[in-house]
């Protein structure tokens, strides 16, 4: 099985270079872009490195150059160091903002974002006698399973009575629910959207077990031949849940600010928390950045700046301290929130939900 943008994300939230600040590239290219934006930061960056450093940004460019060959045209994030053996690449069905970032880890936070705002759904298309259901992921259908049925529509005529026929019919209708139930239950993990005509969508929802009802996001009345409005529909229903979360996130965020529950705030107090694995949900403010530094040896970060980590003399990196307390996040596997919430911003631009205190 290929890996998902999850466990992608992960596995690069757990990689860094100790004795490096500038190891790691981290590019992220969208379908349209333009050679001159690699060659003007290729430029930027060549005049600020020097020795070791500036020759593994050549050699890891180089690299990343033959894999840009090989994958024209498309949404790609790719992360590599020559000098750390390493060569990792993603392929997009969205669309990414130009980005190449020199660090002495891979830069995750795009990826991050793409795993809050497009996450994998089920959607089930449904009628008495016939089903499809379709796994999207990052806004595109990438799986469909059908199942059909010869259900009778009309008593039989002759030597069976109605009550008969009808017990009948009710069992084939029902096996047939079965099926589809048995297949949704191989997609445990997504949300689900139930949909098509009349009223054998709310029979099926009905007779969901309880685990695949708490997946249950809506159910829409569509014609059973519309499949794109339904995708439309589904994407704009998943993505207005995803705001609505977001909003939520943040109200509960403060609800347990206020009685001194399980949640923190602020640079300090959150990453004290995600550093010990007690985060359940981490809550960042969506385009901010910090400014910090962190020393890679002994995994002390601050805000500001300095010359050398105060604590074992050390060399230190310049940081967005929001993008290390994300990477600490995605290591002890804490749910990722990105919020355009003013609030966030009065709490110090980041908080948590705690699994414990």
């Amino acid at each position: 099985m290929p890996e998902t943008l999850r466990e992608i994300t992960r596995g690069l939230s757990e990689i860094y270079d100790k004795d490096s600040k500038d190891t790691f590239i981290s590019l992220y290219l969208g379908k349209g872009f333009n050679n001159k934006f690699i060659v003007r930061r290729e430029n930027e960056i060549k005049k600020l490195l020097k020795n070791e450093e500036h020759n593994n940004f050549i050699e890891t460019l180089n690299q990343i150059r033959e894999i840009l060959q090989k994958n024209k045209n498309k949404n790609i994030a790719i992360f590599a160091s020559k000098k750390n053996n390493f060569l990792k690449y993603y392929i997009s069905n969205v669309e990414f903002e130009n980005l190449l970032i020199v660090d002495s880890s891979p830069y995750i936070r795009p990826l991050a974002r793409i795993n809050d705002e497009w996450e994998s759904f089920t959607f089930l298309l449904i009628n008495t006698n016939y089903a499809k259901i379709f796994s999207v992921s990052m806004g595109e259908i990438d799986d469909t399973k059908k199942l059909s049925a010869d259900i009778m529509s009309k008593h039989k005529k002759g030597g069976w009575s109605q009550a008969r026929f009808n017990r009948i019919r009710k069992g084939a209708i029902d096996k047939f629910y079965s099926d589809v139930i048995d297949e949704l239950q191989k997609r445990v993990d997504e949300q689900i959207i139930i949909a098509g005509p009349g009223t054998a969508k709310n029979h099926l929802a009905d007779k969901l077990p309880q685990h695949l009802k708490e997946k249950l996001v809506d159910i829409i009345d569509i014609s059973i031949d519309d499949e794109n409005k339904l995708l439309k529909e589904s994407i704009e229903v998943i993505s207005n849940k995803e705001k609505t979360d977001s909003i939520k996130a943040v109200k509960f965020l403060k609800s347990e600010i206020l009685k001194d529950g399980l949640a923190v705030y602020g640079i300090e107090e959150t990453l004290k928390a995600v550093k010990n694995g007690q985060v359940e949900l981490l809550i960042i403010e969506k385009d901010k950045k910090i400014k910090g530094w962190i020393c890679e040896k002994c995994q002390v970060i601050k805000t500001g700046s300095n010359d050398k980590c105060p604590y074992c003399s050390g060399p230190i990196s310049e940081v967005d301290v929001l993008e290390e307390i994300l990477e600490f996040a995605e290591r002890t596997d804490a749910k990722i929130e990105f919020t355009e919430d003013e609030e966030i911003a009065n709490l110090g631009h980041i908080g948590a939900i705690l699994r414990y205190k």
